[in-house]
């Protein structure tokens, strides 16, 4: 039996679209199946977990956007149950790294037929994350973002978030430390990633990898407000590696400390001042 997990409110009400669309795929199929829908932040990992305890549940699918699946996988975390996600949200960005088709039913149909390969996830101080965490000049357009998610869908809202963002960018200093080697500076952007894209499809880690068993930290240097739009459009194209006010780490584990430090995980912006990043390869199992 396949578990689907539906948040309703995911793009806008598309996932609960979407999730009609599958009902109708897997009765015409003769799959066995069992749809459920979150009511509530948090709602998606309780279920998750849930279904896994049940020997009948062959896999649990992820039905909304990156937030839903970080939810589903946080509730398979400790199981061998494999996880599947058909992307419904707005940004639908982890999916990109690891080459899920973006059409839902696409989606759909690649799980039904193919098996589960291991993929890497990311803890930040022991919570799980999938995709990217980082702290600077995107958490401040994540602010914007999200007021715009609310009327659009894929990259607009992040772009909408980005124009904004630079009317209210303020230094983050940072002291961070890769594999052992530290390091403190004002930064403009400091990435921990285990997928390349953010905001709807903006490779903010072009060269990472789900499967290397490594995240890539991503940092640049802070920057003026006004100076900042001079390197919009080569972030928006995925140059960010190029640019002389970047440094790129492969590692198994980061530090990062900031004072008042506001950090995006996964879509979900925490307040914290210290946070410890593991790679750890493998954990789960993805139809990708």
């Amino acid at each position: 039996m396949f578990v689907f997990i539906v948040n309703p409110v995911a793009g806008n009400g598309f996932a609960r679209k979407t999730a009609d669309q599958i009902r109708t795929c897997l009765d015409e199929k003769g799959v066995e199946y069992r749809l459920v829908y979150t009511e509530y932040p948090g709602h998606a990992t309780e279920l998750a977990a849930g279904a896994a305890a049940d020997q009948a549940c062959e896999a649990v699918i992820s039905v909304g956007g990156d937030g839903t699946a970080f939810e589903v996988a946080s509730g398979l975390l400790d199981s061998a149950v494999p996880f599947g996600i058909i992307p419904a949200g707005t940004g639908n960005d982890f999916i990109k790294t690891v080459a899920i088709p973006r059409k839902p039913m696409d989606a759909l149909e690649f799980i039904l037929s193919h098996k589960p390969r291991p993929v890497d996830v990311g803890s930040m101080n022991d919570k799980l994350f999938l995709n990217v965490c980082g702290t600077g000049f995107d958490v401040t357009v994540l602010d914007y973002t999200l007021a715009a998610k609310k009327y659009f869908r894929g990259i607009l809202p992040y772009l909408i978030g980005l124009v904004r963002g630079i009317f209210h960018h303020t230094p983050a200093h940072v002291r961070f430390t890769a594999d052992g080697k530290t390091q403190e500076k004002d930064v403009l952007i400091c990435a921990v990633a285990n997928g390349r894209f953010i905001g709807g499809g903006i490779a903010i880690c072009p060269d990472a990898s789900a499967d290397d068993g490594k995240f890539d930290l991503v940092v640049v240097e802070d920057r003026k407000r006004w100076q900042i739009p001079y390197y919009l459009p080569g972030l928006l194209l995925g140059k960010v590696l190029s640019f002389k006010i970047t440094t790129h780490y492969r590692c198994s584990e980061v530090e990062i400390i900031s004072k008042g430090m506001r950090l995006n995980v996964d879509g979900e912006i925490l307040p914290l001042d210290k946070a410890v990043f593991r790679i750890q390869p493998g954990k789960l199992m993805l139809y990708w």
